[in-house]
């Protein structure tokens, strides 16, 4: 085996590694968005605000701290929660105003 065909070998390894991560990832925002959907019906059933500013603020702090300890720049863990709790509250707030009605989220 040449050294380039090695070097393709290695590269799919980590690839198909990295592709598994990707797969996980997805299928685990989507049972965590199918969560946030059912509270943003609860939300809106108990005349609830669609944004919780305390509770995202723990959130944040919890994930950088997890972030530290993992070994990850917090502040990409801030960002990358931070837009996924804008999406959150972008569905409560659609939930409220009767317009979304996703299957998706069922």
């Amino acid at each position: 085996m040449s050294m380039n065909d090695e070097h393709r070998a290695r590269l799919r390894r980590f690839r198909e590694s990295i592709d598994n991560i990707d797969a996980a990832l997805v299928f685990m925002l989507a049972e965590r968005f199918k969560i946030t959907q059912q509270v943003g019906v609860y939300k809106s059933k108990y005349d609830l605000p669609p944004a919780d500013p305390a509770r995202e603020g723990e959130q944040i702090e919890r994930l950088r701290d997890l972030a530290k300890t993992a070994n990850l720049d917090p502040e990409f863990s801030e960002k990358f929660l931070q837009f996924v709790i804008r999406e959150v509250i972008r569905h409560h707030e659609s939930i409220r105003s009767g317009e979304q009605n996703d299957s998706r989220w069922s």
